[in-house]
């Protein structure tokens, strides 16, 4: 049996156990036998969510059941905000004459001995 939450008027809130085919009916507070109307507690974190936050748990809620359904303009206009925004994040911040834009990557590695190696250099092959 399921701990259902009451509220008597005098006494407040006080808990009860009750099969689930009473849920909905009231019970006799244990001070005052006064009957109690169920109430339904919510915890603290729930009920100071943001409100951006609760917008994007029923968007959520209800996306898992029936997905949004996008025109082919919608579906452009998000891209371009994609793009857009990922133009802005990439930007190079200091201009164009820096240096600290791409580099040449080089070839060139160390052996276990500290000698420097390049990886087209094949020592094991030799060439007629």
């Amino acid at each position: 049996m399921p701990l259902y939450d009451y509220k008597c008027p005098e006494h407040g809130v006080f808990q009860e156990l009750a099969p689930m085919r009473e849920h909905d009916q009231p019970k006799p507070c244990p001070q005052c036998a006064a009957q109690s109307a169920r109430v339904i507690v919510l915890p603290p974190e729930i009920a100071r969510v943001v409100k951006e936050q609760q917008q994007a748990r029923e968007r959520n809620e209800k996306a898992r059941e029936s997905p949004d359904v996008m025109t082919a303009g919608q579906y452009q206009e998000r891209e371009a905000e994609k793009a857009a925004r990922q133009a802005f994040d990439n930007r190079h911040k200091h201009g164009s004459q820096c240096g600290c834009g791409e580099k040449r990557r080089s070839n060139l590695m160390y052996t276990a001995e500290g000698n420097k190696m390049f990886p087209g250099m094949r020592p094991w092959m030799i060439s007629h």
